[in-house]
């Protein structure tokens, strides 16, 4: 009866989980749908358009190849060489057409068609010739890596709709809450320029590849999906993309491009110092002042708050600690040299790296917690870290101005919700780790004679 208790239990697992797989894949579609009717009915492409373009013109910038390297984790080391083989000889083939049309890329790349044909064919050999769970591990593998390709998709829609839609920008309160911290992109930024040309070109290479840094990882958790027939319950791929999909959210609640934009000549060739509210980035700290919303142009992106690219960041670290120490120490470096670059190129303000770092922990907690099971401390925490969350963004919103003329106490504070959240992961995360020791064995008694 156990055994038929056991089989029963294991087969209303399955179940929900493909329910739940369902509606997250439903609710995928309904996303990326609306988001390719907004982005059209500001004249550009959405994500599913452009991944569709993608098999017959130049790609967009985006990491097609690391899609397939992660696809391949589901496969052998025979059939990920035919794959790779495969993609660079389709790519081989466009690049030659091209040339011989004379079409030169004009906004795109010229490879990564032959990545995305290969995906895209291994999606059609999984229905067509695999069968129960060959089928569905090949399916995963190429959902996995589509998913990568069209998170980038995504986030270019997302960061479209922030510039069109929210005209005014926010930054003046975020700068002057900033001085509770003490303008810490002002002085990273003229820290990073004493050390040109060293800093900045090191700095922009960490800045532009962390994608490649969190494939490099996620391969790393992924090594062993081919010879176990299973995914881990949890890598960092998936903490990746739902920040990615969370994150333009809050940019639309509270729109800010960031201190090089607001009071500087912008960047990436956006924003000027005719949108400027002062060109005082990085020399002199913005002065305090009752701020306001201020306009900037409409195509600047307004996605400073959180700052993704630190809850990235902290993402890889934390996947990173259970690693061979070359990647733990990559791992520190990139999370260390990322937020050096977020300062010191005036992307962001110190308070968008609080706000980014108790985003980043939060999620991954919830993510943990959906894995393994919701207990007490793990709820306790996602509520908590919300709650700090919430917290920093209506005190930004709020009380700048009291911020600014208490640096001595609002600094402090905010460094320790940042460190309580901290502690909070380590110490719930720890306590998860811990093996727990067997139940003691009733000792056996003689019976009476």
């Amino acid at each position: 009866m156990s055994h038929i208790g056991g089989r029963s239990a294991s087969a209303l697992g399955g179940q929900r989980r493909a329910v739940l797989w369902t509606a997250a894949g439903a609710a995928l579609l309904g996303l990326l749908t609306a988001m390719e009717i907004v982005a059209r009915r500001y004249g550009e492409p959405g994500p599913m358009s452009t991944l569709a373009r993608g098999l017959f013109l130049a790609p967009k910038p985006g990491p097609l190849y690391g899609g397939l390297a992660l696809m391949m984790v589901v496969l052998t080391w025979r059939q990920r060489f035919v794959a790779a083989g495969a993609a660079i000889g389709i790519d081989l083939v466009f690049v030659l057409v091209r040339w011989a049309a004379g079409a030169r890329p004009s906004d795109g790349h010229g490879f990564g068609n032959g990545a995305l044909w290969v995906m895209v064919g291994c999606g059609v050999f999984a229905v067509t010739r695999r069968t129960g769970a060959d089928r569905v591990l090949l399916l995963k593998g190429v959902g996995l890596g589509l998913l990568l390709a069209a998170g980038r998709k995504t986030g270019d829609t997302w960061l479209l709709i922030t510039s069109k839609t929210r005209p005014a920008v926010l930054d003046q309160y975020v700068a002057t809450a900033d001085h509770a911290l003490g303008n810490p992109s002002w002085r990273m930024g003229r820290a990073v320029r004493a050390t040109d040309p060293f800093g900045p070109h090191l700095l922009h290479l960490v800045y532009a590849q962390l994608a490649v840094a969190a494939i490099v990882v996620a391969l790393y958790q992924l090594r062993n999906v081919a010879a176990e027939g299973r995914f881990p319950r949890h890598h960092l791929v998936r903490t990746f993309l739902v920040i990615g999909l969370l994150g333009p959210a809050v940019y639309m609640i509270f729109p800010v491009v960031g201190p090089v934009f607001a009071y500087g000549p912008g960047a990436s060739g956006t924003g000027g110092v005719e949108w400027a509210v002062a060109n005082l980035w990085p020399h002199t700290p913005p002065p305090v002042g009752s701020p306001h919303p201020v306009p900037y142009d409409g195509i600047t992106p307004r996605n400073c708050m959180p700052s993704l690219h630190t809850a990235w960041a902290t993402a890889i670290f934390i996947h990173t600690r259970a690693a061979p120490r070359a990647l733990r120490y990559a791992g520190t470096f990139w999370l260390v040299a990322t937020l050096s670059a977020t300062l010191g190129f005036g992307y962001h303000y110190g308070a968008d790296l609080i706000a980014g770092v108790v985003f980043a922990l939060t999620i991954e907690t919830a993510l943990r917690s959906l894995d393994r099971g919701w207990d007490r401390a793990g709820v306790r925490l996602v509520v908590y870290g919300t709650t700090v969350f919430a917290a920093l963004l209506v005190s930004y919103r709020w009380l700048p101005e009291e911020m600014a003329a208490r640096p001595w106490l609002f600094g402090p504070l905010l460094l320790l919700a940042l460190i309580s959240v901290v502690s909070g992961y380590v110490r719930t995360t720890r306590q998860w780790e811990r093996p727990t020791a067997p139940a003691p064995r009733p000792e056996s008694q003689l019976e009476p004679v």
